[in-house]
């Protein structure tokens, strides 16, 4: 068996994991929705993301979604799978690429069986951070190939103010035990990539762009996190009501979109027997 070196990521409790395990199917239960409120990606990050790979390349997506980041990488004539563990998420996805040549699966990524050395690129979409941190790097490491690279996406809203601190205070204001803020921690960073052991120092680069959604769109994207959908029906319903409230006399809202991309390329396999390099200080 192939020898790595113990990836540096705090573990989780057994709570956290169940209710990081149960968030992510929430966002199946809305994926119309999803589908028609969500941003899409960047085609400067898409990019940069896919440099160097050509028609042919194998490449998995991790939590396609409705399929925003799948379109732009099928346009690229590589062949593709992609993975969701909403079975709704999927069949909009389909619907989306419909006479395509991408293979798509319903499945998580820690269920996800293929073949080691299997893609020259495995890469997700704002959706990395729901992987059980035990999986979330040792498993690219194993199904790329060679030379391979692993290109984590993000993307979010960051909305003018003073919209921008009502959000907050709302959220703020449900955020008592046993519902978490909006906002949760992501992974797809430098640091914890490097401190891995398992690729090579990896690469960052940021997009921002202006601009502008009908308010309406603006409610039903929040009310496609993670958290909305956790919380109970009738905190959900007095959500959307405050919401839409405070832009009552707005049809438009502006915002920047933020949008990056952390990728780095796969370290070589050690032999079997081996013994692990030193550290090299980096």
């Amino acid at each position: 068996m192939l020898y790595y070196r113990a990836v540096g990521m705090a573990a989780e409790t057994e709570q956290e994991r169940r209710q990081r395990r149960h968030q992510r199917t929430l966002f199946d239960s809305v994926a119309q929705l999803y589908e028609a409120s969500r941003l899409g990606y960047p085609s400067d990050i898409v990019e940069v993301a896919t440099a160097g790979l050509g028609a042919g390349s194998a490449v998995l997506e991790v939590g396609c979604g409705t399929g925003q980041l799948t379109e732009c990488l099928a346009s690229f004539g590589f062949r593709l799978t992609a993975i969701d563990l909403g079975p709704s998420m999927i069949s909009a996805a389909r619907r989306r690429l419909a006479g395509s040549a991408v293979l798509f699966e319903v499945a998580s990524f820690e269920d996800f069986a293929a073949p080691e050395a299997s893609f020259d690129l495995i890469v997700s979409g704002t959706a990395f951070h729901w992987v059980d941190p035990e999986v979330r790097f040792r498993k690219p490491a194993r199904l790329l190939r060679p030379g391979g690279w692993l290109a984590l996406l993000e993307t979010g809203e960051r909305y003018d103010e003073p919209f921008r601190a009502v959000l907050r205070g709302m959220w703020a204001a449900r955020g008592g035990p046993g519902r978490p803020l909006v906002r949760q921690p992501h992974f797809a960073d430098t640091e914890v990539i490097a401190g891995t052991g398992l690729f090579e120092t990896p690469v960052h680069q940021a997009h921002t762009q202006r601009i502008v959604r009908a308010a309406e769109t603006v409610v039903d994207v929040e009310n496609t996190r993670a958290t909305t959908l956790n919380w109970p029906d009738d905190i959900r319903r007095d959500f959307t009501e405050e919401l839409r409230r405070h832009l009552r006399f707005q049809t438009e809202v502006q915002l920047t979109q933020e949008t990056s991309v952390t990728m780095a390329r796969v370290l070589p396999r050690r032999s079997p027997g081996r013994p692990e390099a030193p550290p090299t200080g980096r």
